[in-house]
């Protein structure tokens, strides 16, 4: 992995770095030469607009992100309007088989709709002091024979209300109320403010440091 290249592959909407990280030596007693070691891994970085992709170049985004390794890191840039629930409930597949518990996301800059369901998909969530987020119920068109589309819809609609529910209630990040009003038309709009008050935001970048939500929200106070 050393002699390895950092390398990149793009779609229509994303575009994947690849990173390399060598093997680390840490002095846990120099006269005894004891070191604690820190295994070589690679870090996947993944900028992420819209999610409407519909060649194959995702397919490549993919495939390369499920070669990863039991030590390897999944980094999300996220600047994302949304799009298709069904592109991104792929990363949240693949960040359940590959990527569980080592998944980064950064709100670069804002994360509306599937956007947002993305950045609370990861374990460490990082915004900035203007980054903004969204959250609503899925628009969608069905076309067909009048049992099909009912059942289609019965179907798709009960299977998103799980997803969405796993990913905002059983989080904390809305209340159950709450998620009600947004499955009837509410939309929830946040600020940084608000992301860190519901601890959908872990860390925020200020002034050149990742410090704290909850320091960050302090440090608002003291300024007001």
């Amino acid at each position: 992995m050393d002699n390895k290249k950092n390398s990149d592959i793009s779609s229509e909407e994303h575009t994947l770095f690849v990173k390399y990280i060598a093997e680390q030596k840490k002095p846990v007693d120099r006269a005894r030469k004891i070191y604690e070691v820190s295994p070589k891994y690679r870090v996947f970085t993944v900028y992420i607009e819209k999610f409407k992709e519909f060649k194959r170049g995702l397919h490549a985004v993919l495939n390369e992100l499920r070669a990863a390794g039991p030590d390897d890191v999944l980094e999300l840039r996220i600047n994302s309007s949304g799009g298709l629930v069904n592109e991104g409930k792929q990363f949240y597949n693949l960040i359940e088989e590959k990527f569980h518990k080592r998944t980064v996301a950064y709100l670069d800059n804002r994360g509306y709709s599937m956007g947002a369901l993305l950045f609370c998909m990861a374990d460490r969530r990082v915004i900035y002091p203007y980054s903004d987020l969204m959250f609503h119920n899925y628009s969608s068109g069905v076309s067909g024979k009048g049992g099909e589309i009912l059942s289609h819809v019965t179907h798709k609609d009960k299977i998103l209300i799980k997803f969405f529910q796993s990913l905002i209630v059983k989080r904390g990040f809305l209340t159950q109320d709450e998620f009600e009003n947004m499955l009837i038309g509410k939309d929830y709009w946040m600020d940084a403010q608000e992301m860190c008050r519901r601890k959908i935001a872990t860390h925020v970048i200020y002034k050149g440091r990742q410090i704290k939500a909850r320091k960050y929200l302090k440090l608002l106070e003291q300024q007001s």
